[in-house]
C-alpha cells in the first residue's frame, strides 16, 4: 500500500471485506462486469469449460487420450500410458510443479486466479451470470432477496437452483471422467441402481459443488484456498498484479467536489489526481475489496476492477489504465516492467527441469522389464560340471502400451556363451496394461566371468523387436 493513500483508510486490513462489524458474513452483490478484459476472459473460460466437456470423449488407440485413474494406477496423459514404476517421473514433476508455482507467482501474481482458477470460472463465468440473467444486476438481487416471498421470487429462486443443481452435477460427472472413464459415468447415468456406489459419489460431490458457488462462494477464496494465503510469502515488488495507479490517482475527489473547489478557488485542476472516487471499482469487486488500498489477500485478479475503471476513464477522458496490470516498483518508479535478475534464474531453473522431464518421458520404455536375483539364491555350478556356473533370476514385464504384446522373449547381449531358459518357455501375449512373471535360468562358463560379479544385460524381445534391455549382476565364486 503506498504512502499517498495509506490515510485514506487505516483499518482496511483489520477485518474482512465479507464480514461484518458484528462477525457475520456480508453477503457480497457485486455489480455485472463488462469491458475488454472480461471478454477475454470469457473466451478463455469458455475454452477450459470445452476442454472439460469434450476431452473425455477423445481416445487414442482405443484408450482415453487423459486419464488419472488412481484406483486401477493407471495414467494416461495425451496418449501417454505412465504406471507406478514411473513414479520418478512423477517427482520431477512434482518438483518442477513447484517451482512454476513460486516463479509465476513472483513474476505474475495471482494471474492463475483470475483467468484459470476452477473457482473463478465456474462462479464468476457460469453460476453469476446465469443469476444476472434470472434476477437482474446487483441491485436487482439485493431488493429480490430482502423482498417478500412472492410468486415471483419463488420462481426465480427455484428456476435458478434447479440450473445450478442441474450445472453441479454435469461438471461433476466429466470432472469425475478423468478419473474412471466417461464410459463408467454414463453407465451410471443409464442404469445408477447397478453403479449405486458410483452414483452415490456424484450425488454427494456435486451437492457439494453445489453447495460452493450457490452458497459458499468467494468464502473459498478468502479462508480457504491455499494458494490466496501463500502469497503474503511469494509477492514482491516485482509481481505483476491487479494495481491502482497511486500516483496518477491521488488526490481523490468526486466530480462535484472538484469542480466546486475549482470554481470557488480553493483548488486548480492539477490538485487533484484521475480518481473521482466513484467506487465502481468496490461495486463489480467479486470479493468487495477497494483495491485502492493495495494488494490484498481477498484480490483474485479477475479484472473487473480494471473494466469498471477504464469505462470511467473514457467518460472523463481521462487515459485508460488507472487500474492496470502493473508490479508496486514499476508504479512506485514509474518505469515499465522487467524481469529480475531473480526471476531470470527461476526461469531458468525452471526450463531445466522441465527438460530433464521431457527427454525421461521421451525417452521411458513402452515395456518395462525387472529382471532380478532370485532372493535367498546363491549361485550353483550346474550338474556334474564345475566349468559352469548357474544363477536363477525372477522377471516381471510390464506392458505399458494400450496394446498387446505378443511373442515375447530373451537374450543375453553381452555374453555370448550365456545359455538361457526361461520359464515359463514362452510368452505368448502380455495384454494392453498387463503384466507377465516368470523365472530365467542363466549358465555361463566360468572363463567368461569377470569376478564374484559380472554385469549381465539382457534384451527384451517382442516379435522380433527390441522392447528393453535391463541389467543386473551374475554371481560366482571370488
Amino acid at each position: 500500500m503506498s504512502e499517498i493513500n495509506k490515510e485514506k483508510d487505516v483499518n482496511f486490513r483489520d477485518r474482512l471485506s465479507t464480514v461484518d462489524d458484528s462477525g457475520k458474513r456480508r453477503w457480497i452483490y457485486p455489480k455485472k462486469p463488462k469491458g475488454t478484459w472480461y471478454n477475454r476472459r470469457k473466451i478463455v473460460a469458455f475454452l477450459l469449460i470445452l476442454v472439460l466437456l469434450v476431452l473425455p470423449f477423445l481416445k487414442y488407440e482405443n484408450e482415453p487420450l487423459f486419464l488419472l485413474n488412481i484406483f486401477e494406477r493407471k495414467f494416461i496423459i495425451f496418449g501417454m500410458v505412465f504406471t507406478p514404476q514411473d513414479f520418478h517421473l512423477f517427482a520431477i514433476g512434482m518438483v518442477a510443479l513447484m517451482i512454476f508455482i513460486v516463479l509465476f507467482t513472483f513474476v505474475f501474481g495471482r494471474f492463475f486466479c483470475g483467468w484459470l482458477c476452477p473457482q473463478t470460472i465456474f462462479m464468476e463465468l457460469v453460476y453469476r451470470r446465469i443469476e444476472y440473467m434470472i434476477e437482474g444486476d446487483a441491485g436487482s438481487q439485493k431488493r429480490l432477496n430482502e423482498g417478500p416471498w412472492d410468486n415471483s421470487k419463488i420462481f426465480k429462486k427455484v428456476l435458478k437452483h434447479l440450473i445450478f443443481i442441474a450445472l453441479a452435477f454435469l461438471f461433476v460427472s466429466f470432472g469425475l471422467a478423468f478419473i474412471v472413464g466417461i464410459e463408467h459415468i454414463g453407465e451410471t447415468w443409464v442404469n445408477p441402481l447397478a453403479n449405486t456406489t458410483m452414483f452415490t459419489v456424484i450425488f454427494i460431490i456435486s451437492m457439494l459443488f453445489y453447495f460452493i458457488f450457490a452458497f459458499f462462494r468467494e468464502q473459498v477464496c478468502t479462508n480457504v484456498c491455499p494458494y490466496g494465503r501463500m502469497q503474503s510469502v511469494l509477492l514482491v515488488d516485482d509481481s505483476i498484479v491487479v494495481h491502482y495507479d497511486f500516483y496518477r490517482g491521488e488526490k481523490r475527489a468526486s466530480q462535484k467536489e472538484r469542480n466546486q473547489k475549482i470554481k470557488s478557488g480553493e483548488a486548480k485542476e492539477d490538485d487533484f489526481g484521475d480518481c473521482i472516487d466513484c467506487n465502481q471499482c468496490v461495486a463489480v469487486c467479486p470479493t468487495g475489496i477497494d483495491i485502492r488500498n493495495g494488494t490484498q489477500l481477498e484480490c483474485v485478479n479477475c479484472t473487473a476492477c480494471m473494466d469498471a475503471c477504464d469505462a470511467v476513464m473514457e467518460k472523463i477522458h481521462k487515459p485508460k489504465g488507472l487500474i492496470r496490470y502493473a508490479s508496486e516498483y514499476s508504479i512506485k518508479n514509474r518505469e515499465p516492467f522487467k524481469f529480475s535478475t531473480r526471476a531470470k534464474a527461476y526461469s531458468g531453473v525452471l526450463v531445466l527441469i522441465l527438460g530433464l522431464l521431457t527427454i525421461v518421458a521421451l525417452n521411458r520404455v513402452k515395456v518395462e522389464g525387472i529382471i532380478l536375483r532370485t532372493p535367498g539364491m546363491t549361485y550353483q555350478y550346474a550338474e556334474g560340471d564345475t566349468t559352469h556356473i548357474v544363477n536363477l533370476y525372477n522377471y516381471k514385464l510390464i506392458n505399458k502400451t494400450s496394446g498387446d504384446i505378443h511373442n515375447v522373449e530373451f537374450k543375453v547381449i553381452n555374453i555370448k556363451e550365456a545359455v538361457l531358459k526361461p520359464i515359463p518357455a514362452k510368452i505368448d501375449l502380455i495384454p494392453k496394461f498387463g503384466r507377465a512373471t516368470g523365472s530365467i535360468i542363466v549358465t555361463i562358463p566360468v572363463s567368461a566371468m569377470k569376478g564374484y560379479k559380472t554385469p549381465i544385460k539382457f534384451q527384451v524381445l517382442a516379435d522380433g523387436k527390441l522392447v528393453d534391455e535391463p541389467e543386473t549382476n551374475f554371481l560366482g565364486p571370488h
